[in-house]
């Protein structure tokens, strides 16, 4: 490149680049190459030749042809354009099967080319070029299949890449009236089109206009029937949405706005959510099995807003978004719903952006109000949620220490078991980073807490409280989260907490069970170091400790 080591002295640089040859101009060298390719019988034997050859190697895409005849379309202009156009219908047309995929590489190939040559083509030049290829393009498109449909995706893409938008609207107008040609008896035919629309990619944010039409397309389709399109409608969402940047000092683009983009889709999925909820997925009577049609949508257009949440941290450059605080309650409420690996990752991908300030107050709040909820797995997913978020925004999440600690605390003493058994590790956590300091106070605390009596009382008679019980398991498990806090090494809490939970491992099984968990991972952590670790504890509480450790009960 010029410039990278020096200048050269002479730079040459085509003052008219729509300067094509001409017979009356052309170099005899040239002349050569233009009277061969305006040969009939030649273009159809090297086109024959090419499709062999595709045969016996299994190639994929060509760039080097689709280079070949990108310059000649370039340099000769219209003029071979419908001896090729005659050759492109043949190969499109190719009844063998065996050849079809062949003929349909080439044919991609020169269309590649041909539309890359004619960047510096006059008006009239193009509009005559794209009567011939839409009408072309077109049953290209309705007669696509498995084998042929990547040939065409590359010509999309060699055609597009690295270009101005506005020297190819014919194109781009061309692939934004796919979204209209819907089907639903070809779920190919239709995830097709989907495939081909996503090529725009290549011209980022330099179409605004294509990505809001195409994004108000899109929504309507989240509860789609078939899942292979609902992917592709949650990649072209979050593609649109990409480029909605703000700039520090600029306005935002013109480009589909996220924020309304994604409360919209927000209450869509308020909508579903009810529907689903109070209309069963299946119905069964006697020995048939009906499937409810509106729950089916509602779950489907569920599923695709989780894909979609999950796809906008990949090709977002901005992806936090106050809308996306918004509908973080939904995606811990689905958990109820549709409990699948798309649905954490989704979670996930919030706590592991940098989330500034504003964000971080917001999602807090957010968290607040789930942990209150009705709905128990909304409120493991949150608390689960707050360990990765504290841990991916360690600094930034210092200053709200305290609203976190309280809210750890309060989700321990929960109602539901799996809650308190998340908030633990969680907990745990926390304390091994440092977040929250393992310190006296905690330490008393859960050290009163799990030794409440859960007996009472009633009518003469002694019964298990499970409120009591409940606050009794809940500092068990405060306490094996300071056991558990230090992995590779012995905190001053250590010992005392290990010996309080000896003490409670003849307690009700559910507490029982938390005591051996915790007793057995400390076992698994400290095994190999135990030489050096051990001398942190006295003879008397060794001897507690191997007794419970060695116990047939905690290995059964």
């Amino acid at each position: 490149f010029h410039g990278y080591y020096k200048w050269p002295k002479v730079i040459k640089y085509p003052m008219n680049k729509r300067e094509r040859y001409t017979k009356e101009t052309m170099p005899e060298h040239v002349a050569i190459l233009y009277k061969r390719f305006m040969d009939k019988n030649f273009i159809t034997k090297l086109i024959q030749y090419m499709v062999i050859t595709d045969e016996r190697n299994q190639s994929n895409f060509n760039v080097h042809r689709f280079r070949m005849f990108k310059g000649l379309f370039r340099n000769f202009g219209f003029d071979l354009v419908d001896h090729f156009m005659e050759q492109l219908d043949i190969l499109i047309h190719e009844k063998m099967t065996e050849k079809q995929e062949g003929c349909h590489r080439v044919a991609a190939e020169i269309v590649a080319g041909m539309i890359r040559g004619s960047k510096h083509w006059t008006l009239e030049m193009l509009e005559k070029l794209w009567q011939k290829l839409i009408p072309f393009l077109n049953e290209v498109c309705t007669n696509l299949s498995p084998e042929t449909l990547s040939r065409w995706g590359s010509c999309f893409k060699f055609a597009m890449e690295d270009l101005d938008p506005r020297r190819l609207h014919h194109l781009i107008e061309f692939i934004r009236t796919l979204i209209n040609n819907q089907t639903t008896v070809n779920t190919f035919l239709e995830t097709s089109r989907w495939f081909l629309i996503l090529k725009l990619t290549h011209f980022e944010w330099r179409i605004p206009a294509i990505w809001c039409a195409i994004n108000e397309h899109a929504k309507e389709m989240l509860d789609h029937p078939y899942k292979a399109v609902r992917e592709h409608i949650a990649n072209v969402l979050s593609v649109s949405l990409s480029f909605d940047v703000k700039l520090p000092n600029g306005q935002s683009t013109r480009n589909p706005d996220a924020n309304h983009c994604i409360d919209t889709i927000c209450e869509r999925l308020h909508q579903a959510i009810e529907t689903y909820r109070k209309k069963p997925l299946a119905n069964i009577s006697g020995e048939k099995i009906e499937i409810n049609q509106e729950a089916r949508k509602a779950l489907n257009c569920i599923e695709t807003v989780i894909l979609f949440h999950t796809r906008i941290f990949m090709w977002c450059l901005q992806p936090m978004k106050s809308a996306i605080v918004r509908i973080f309650p939904y995606l811990c409420e689905l958990e109820s719903i549709v409990s699948n690996e798309n649905l954490t990752t989704s979670r996930m991908l919030v706590a592991m952006t940098y989330l500034n300030t504003p964000f971080l107050e917001s999602l807090i709040e957010q968290l607040e109000q789930i942990c209150t909820s009705s709905k128990w797995h909304a409120r493991r997913a949150a608390v689960e949620f707050v360990q990765y978020m504290v841990f991916c925004n360690l600094f930034n999440a210092r200053p709200y220490k305290k609203q976190i600690r309280e809210l750890i605390l309060k989700c321990l003493f929960d109602e539901q078991f799996e809650v308190r058994a998340v908030t633990s590790v969680t907990l745990s956590g926390l304390y091994r980073c440092g977040y929250i300091q393992v310190n006296e106070e905690d330490f008393t605390y859960f050290s009163q807490i799990s030794k409440i009596n859960y007996f009472i009382k009633k009518k003469g008679k002694k019964i298990v409280s499970t409120e009591k019980i409940i606050k009794r398991h809940g500092g068990v498990l405060g306490l094996s989260a300071i056991v558990l806090s230090s992995p590779y090494d012995i905190s001053d809490y250590v010992p005392d907490a290990l010996m309080l939970l000896c003490e409670h491992s003849h307690d009700p099984d559910l507490i029982q069970e938390s005591v051996k968990k915790g007793l057995l991972e400390f076992h698994r952590t400290h095994y190999d170091s135990w030489h050096e670790h051990r001398e942190k504890f006295t003879d008397d509480q060794l001897v507690i400790l191997t007794d419970v450790l060695i116990s047939p009960n905690y290995y059964a």
